[in-house]
């Protein structure tokens, strides 16, 4: 019995010290947010506009400070209602123009939408998005944010990373965590789990993703990222998301794709070649945080036909469509914002030194 306690131990020994982490002697500080306020010079970009971030998202990512505050050292992003800001006929059938709009000089039409009182509606929700993408970045090292998930159906909070310089999805994303606010019971995985995902590509059309998930409602998600190794876990070591190693070129993230020889590209085929000139490539640049409240879209994080979904992903009309529905999903927001906003207590991000 001694024998194989002590065999017991050390296996678990072992199998703790062998997980990929860093030491606190390689870690230098990048940012350390404790949202004493709400720093919107030196730390923080709201990204202002209505565009639907390649998802066809259903909020405007507003720059109201009803939607992004601090409080109580804590960041609070809480959605609302656009009707409450504009009116309910204006949501239907008029006219908004965003100003500021941080789209206004490349993409304007992220910055104006029209209802026709039909199919076509103003976004209904009113959001926020903020980034470090003017302010912190790096490229191999940790990030650690600790925070409490917002409740109520078709919530999509999110926290997580793009290329300073790059394009999508050949620069990569880092998708550190993301989440539904859908009940345990919604049948696509609801506010008791969490996602990570690295997304990334030679074409838009041609796009690897490797994800994992835990089944746990928890309130804190960390982030590990070497030249060698990528690892996400929740609240502690032991549970691990996502764990990516990298050893040798036959685990280059290229191969791990096995992308195909050709791809449709519009209306072409083309050859798709290997443009990484690293193993860890495209994750060998600088990234930067984006933390943000997303609800509804139609890009297939909320599948159709799960959990009494109020429209389909390939509809004209999906937006309408979700807002004909509020009574039904708009009853699950809480309008306390200890339970309806996203909480984030802390950002914490290291470059390794």
């Amino acid at each position: 019995m001694l024998v194989g306690l002590a065999g017991a131990g050390l296996l678990c020994y072992f199998g703790v010290s062998s997980v990929d982490m860093f030491k606190d002697s390689e870690l230098c500080s990048v940012l350390d947010d404790e949202f004493n306020e709400l720093d919107l010079t030196n730390t923080w970009t709201r990204e202002v506009q209505l565009g639907g971030f390649g998802n066809a998202e259903f909020q405007i990512a507003s720059s109201f400070e009803n939607n992004s505050y601090a409080q109580n050292g804590e960041l609070y992003i809480m959605p609302t209602l656009t009707s409450a800001w504009l009116g309910e006929s204006t949501v239907q059938s008029g006219t908004v123009t965003l100003d500021p709009c941080t789209e206004a000089a490349t993409n304007k039409t992220a910055c104006t939408a029209t209802g026709n009182g039909g199919g076509t509606i103003i976004n209904p929700v009113m959001s926020a998005r903020l980034s470090t993408k003017d302010h912190f970045a790096m490229t191999y090292g940790r990030v650690e944010v600790r925070a409490k998930l917002p409740r109520g159906d078709w919530l999509w909070p999110a926290i997580w990373m793009l290329p300073v310089n790059g394009t999508w999805p050949l620069d990569g994303e880092i998708d550190i965590m993301e989440a539904r606010g859908n009940a345990p019971s919604y049948a696509a995985q609801g506010s008791n789990f969490v996602r990570a995902t690295m997304q990334y590509g030679p074409l838009a059309s041609v796009v690897a993703r490797l994800y994992g998930w835990y089944g746990l409602k928890r309130t804190s998600f960390d982030k590990g990222w070497d030249e060698k190794w990528m690892r996400f876990y929740v609240d502690t070591r032991v549970h691990t998301v996502l764990d990516v190693s990298l050893k040798n070129q036959k685990s280059s993230f290229w191969n791990r794709a096995a992308f195909p020889a050709t791809a449709q590209n519009g209306s072409s085929v083309v050859p798709l070649e290997n443009n990484y000139k690293n193993i860890n490539s495209p994750f060998d640049k600088p990234f930067y945080l984006i933390i943000d409240l997303a609800v509804g879209g139609t890009s297939g994080w909320f599948p159709d036909k799960v959990g009494n979904k109020p429209w389909f992903d390939g509809s004209l009309s999906a937006m309408s469509d979700f807002y004909k529905a509020k009574d039904s999903w708009y009853s699950t927001w809480p309008q306390n914002p200890a339970d309806g906003a996203f909480r984030i207590d802390s950002v914490k991000m290291w470059k390794k030194c």
